[in-house]
């Protein structure tokens, strides 16, 4: 489908491929065989390819979507240099995690859902309604007066952020051959690493440095998102899949219904649990098993549903498994680090903006490691190597957290970030290929979308797990060193839920204090370096596919060895 009027002859070319639309697709011999394998529901709907469009075209359309991706990415980190400042407002330190996993949920949740809707409805649409979400949210952050209405707004700019990231991608994939994607991620990477890695610094030079405060920061990224609301409404006209079924009936509401449900139950029961009550609660005791029941659930629904929002018969292949779940446990290392060390700075006694100044080098190791990792594919078409290096470069960066403590130099924090920066980046790109080039081109949203999904349990579950070990050491090690002294448990209560405590102790607290809080932080390293040994082992395990060089796939096809689930 063109996005501009057409000579006849080329209408005719499009009619005659129309026929066999999806014959270059699918594997020769085996079509419909191979669809069903692949999760699809070959007779109800058909792929439309998009016309290869110019340079300058692509450019545009590619330069507005990658506006949405760096704000989205933004947002998901800039938290990490506020929350000690808006949850002092709030009185609340306790519910630190919240305000980042209460993004990242919706982040998750919506993010599987958006392949499917924009298969069914179009991209552009779908982008549209993606940032005009995130505005929303962001809006009702800036004007929040209670921190519940903060967290709604957490929820609702989350929904918005994940379709801004995700679709952009799908877009990618539609317009761009597959041998040349490994560039254009790169690019795109570096717009949602940099962001993610920079939201931190600018949310702290916004709450130092302006009259406003935190708030000047959520409130600055909704024109932005508004004007690129209005271009992507004119440039983006890529087609949807053709169906005979109504668009509801093409919804995999269950399927929607078993995700959101398992992370809110999982999410709820490692927040609170050690935090807000204890492990033995009820609570934790309920929502923890209630969530692998309902994964298990979302599994079961998913492997027999006709058109499911990610089809799982394709995570029993050995590429597409092993590549979502390095993105799991990468961003779950990378996520954790970049909320945790500058809350470890500032308990050190730096500023917000120092703080944030320290993960600077994290977005130039992303921009160097995705287009460097992109240049590498297009020239050799491939990516095995590239994927262990690159974790192997975090590996060396999560070490050097490890090291830091009281008196460790800064520039050990810099390097750090940069080796992690660099792998995280490159990873990015090589799993990501690695999946499209491992299905069908008719499945390449859907497990663009499995990847993502991954990507934002990882942020998630990072998060919430690098809070539960963060605050359940501290509280130990606090009541083992003051449990005695004269009203211990109010100081205690006290410094675990406001930062600006640490100034005002009583004589005889502040070296043990300081001791306590940089143990528990080197049990979040230590936590974070078991994660990426998992992600090197991962990432091992890839297989290498063909990386084509045209839309249709068609060169090359005789090289491409086609993983069968298991």
């Amino acid at each position: 489908m063109a996005d501009t009027p057409q000579s006849s002859s080329s209408q005719a070319a499009n009619n005659s491929a129309a026929s066999t639309e999806r014959s270059p697709l699918l594997k020769p011999g085996n079509g419909s065989e191979a669809a069903q394998q692949n999760g699809g529901a070959p007779d109800e709907e058909r792929v439309v390819l998009a016309e290869e469009v110019s340079f300058t075209r692509i450019a545009l359309i590619m330069g507005t979507t990658w506006v949405g991706v760096f704000l989205g990415a933004t947002d998901s980190t800039i938290i990490a240099t506020l929350s000690a400042p808006i949850s002092s407002e709030f009185k609340s330190l306790s519910l630190l995690s919240w305000l980042a996993t209460a993004y990242f949920i919706a982040n998750a949740a919506c993010q599987p859902i958006s392949g499917r809707l924009t298969d069914i409805f179009g991209r552009g649409p779908g982008l549209v309604a993606s940032n005009l979400l995130f505005a929303a949210g962001n809006l009702m952050c800036g004007l929040a007066k209670d921190q519940y209405t903060m967290i709604i707004g957490r929820v609702i700019a989350g929904m918005g952020g994940g379709g801004l990231m995700s679709i952009s991608t799908f877009i990618g994939s539609d317009l761009i051959p597959l041998r040349q994607r490994g560039v254009v991620q790169g690019i795109g990477n570096i717009c949602y690493g940099s962001g993610a890695m920079m939201g931190g610094i600018f949310g702290g030079l916004i709450n130092d440095h302006t009259k406003m405060g935190w708030r000047l920061a959520f409130l600055i990224q909704v024109p932005p998102v508004l004007l690129s609301a209005v271009a992507v409404f004119f440039l983006v006209k890529v087609p949807p899949k053709q169906s005979d079924k109504s668009y509801l009936a093409r919804i995999d509401f269950l399927g929607v219904f078993l995700t959101v449900s398992f992370l809110v139950l999982l999410l709820l029961g490692l927040n609170s649990g050690g935090n807000l009550v204890p492990w033995i609660h009820p609570l934790t005791l309920t929502t923890i098993p209630l969530a692998f029941i309902t994964f298990g659930g979302f599994l079961w629904w998913e492997s027999k549903a006709r058109q499911p929002i990610i089809p799982v018969r394709l995570l029993a292949t050995r590429t597409i498994l092993a590549a979502c779940l390095c993105n799991l446990l990468c961003t779950m290392v990378t996520m954790t680090g970049i909320f945790y060390v500058p809350l470890f700075l500032q308990v050190l006694g730096a500023s917000a903006t120092d703080a944030g100044l320290q993960i600077l080098p994290s977005p130039v190791g992303v921009s160097i490691g995705s287009v460097a990792a992109g240049f590498v594919m297009k020239q050799t078409g491939r990516y095995l190597r590239l994927g262990i290096a690159s974790v192997l470069l975090m590996v060396v960066g999560v070490v050097m957290f490890t090291f830091q403590n009281e008196t460790s130099p800064k520039w050990l924090t810099l390097v750090a970030f940069f080796s992690i920066g660099s792998g995280y980046g490159a990873m990015l790109t090589t799993t990501l290929l690695a999946c499209i080039a491992a299905v069908d081109h008719s499945q390449q949203a859907v497990i663009t979308s499995a990847t993502y999904l991954a990507r934002s349990l990882g942020s998630t579950i990072g998060v919430t797990v690098g809070s539960a070990i963060y605050q359940n050491i501290l509280k130990a090690r606090l009541w083992e060193r003051f449990g005695d002294y004269p009203n211990a448990e109010e100081i205690i209560r006290r410094v675990r839920n406001d930062l600006s405590e640490l100034k005002h102790l009583p004589k005889g607290w502040h070296d043990g204090v300081i001791t306590s809080f940089v143990e528990a932080f080197r049990g979040v390293w230590f936590t974070l370096l078991g994660l990426v040994l998992l992600a090197l082992v991962c990432v091992s395990l890839l297989k290498q596919h063909t990386l084509h060089s045209t839309l249709t796939r068609e060169d090359g096809a005789q090289e491409d060895e086609r993983e069968e689930p298991t």
